[in-house]
């Protein structure tokens, strides 16, 4: 796809939510001479600033940062189009002599750099738009059995509620005429080589992130996290988008519309925030075995190890 320059060897960085890894990213970069590129599926969308937890204003300054807030919480944004940005990203800042520190904590984009995506082709508006008025009107279970009738294969491996998966699924034969699970068989093209690069994997104690991401929760209400989810709503947007189901965002919607409590919204969002560390923890053990493991708790004394590395 792109040629990475292995003079300014990319640094990864993956994690759990509230695990640190933003900030051991800022100071990698400032004492590399290195430029931020978001790996986080949520933390791309203009409007969700405070509930992403973004890089606030001051780090952006210290450093460069690409990758975001730069779509509009109307568009769903795919690992297809993370690849190709992060391609774009890269190749900027290593012609700028920066080198490229990947952080985020969606498994899988970071997949998709090092192993590729499968080559399924983008999929018609108009398909798009039918199979999800189908999903509306006709419900999971229905569209599930479609699916079983025209391709048998990939409705055995969804469960019959997955109404995202199925629409998915019917999308893909009807725009191609091919089974999804045809095209997920195709191997994609890697951007990085996972040799080249340097891959840490940052996570700590399990009760220890549970209570950094509380007290972050809590200090995003302090900081204005209702009226930002409030102006989304005024937005009135498919209730389907990525954007909104963005953890956090449905809690704070039915505080608003007065169907919870605050304290009720502030417990849904941190239970909903601990069922996410848990599902990356897992990616995490899964698919990144092979990576460098840097502890919460420790990231600075990591900082000497992974600079001696940076240089081998």
């Amino acid at each position: 796809m792109s040629s990475v320059k292995t003079d300014l060897r990319p640094i990864l960085i993956a994690g759990p939510t509230a695990s640190g890894k933003s900030a051991l990213a800022l100071a990698i970069a400032e004492r590399t001479g290195g430029e931020i590129i978001n790996a986080d599926s949520m933390q791309v969308y203009r409007e969700l600033r405070i509930l992403t937890a973004r890089p606030p204003p001051e780090d952006e300054a210290r450093v460069p940062h690409a990758l975001y807030g730069f779509v509009p919480a109307s568009e769903a944004y795919s690992a297809g189009r993370f690849v190709r940005d992060a391609v774009a990203a890269i190749a900027k800042a290593q012609s700028a002599g920066r080198r490229p520190v990947i952080v985020g904590g969606t498994g899988l984009y970071f997949k998709a750099l090092l192993e590729g995506l499968s080559p399924i082709p983008d999929i018609g508006p108009e398909i798009r738009a039918y199979w999800r008025g189908e999903g509306d009107r006709r419900g999971a279970g229905a569209l599930h059995g479609e699916l079983a009738a025209r391709d048998p294969v990939m409705a055995s491996r969804l469960v019959s509620t997955d109404l995202q998966r199925i629409v998915r699924a019917l999308e893909v034969i009807d725009q191609t005429g091919r089974s999804l699970a045809e095209w997920q068989s195709l191997r994609g093209e890697p951007v990085i080589a996972e040799a080249d690069a340097v891959c840490l994997s940052v996570s700590g104690d399990r009760a220890e992130l549970h209570a950094r991401a509380d007290a972050r929760f809590e200090r995003m209400m302090r900081e204005g996290a209702l009226d930002e989810v409030r102006a989304l709503s005024l937005l009135q947007l498919d209730a389907d988008l990525p954007a909104m189901r963005a953890i956090g965002v449905r809690p704070l919607l039915r505080l608003i519309a007065g169907e919870a409590t605050v304290e009720q919204a502030l417990d849904e969002a941190k239970a909903e925030t601990r069922q996410y560390i848990k599902r990356q923890e897992t990616w995490l053990k899964r698919h990144m075995i092979s990576w460098m493991p840097v502890e919460t708790k420790e990231t600075e004394s990591y900082l000497r190890d992974i600079f001696a590395f940076i240089q081998c």
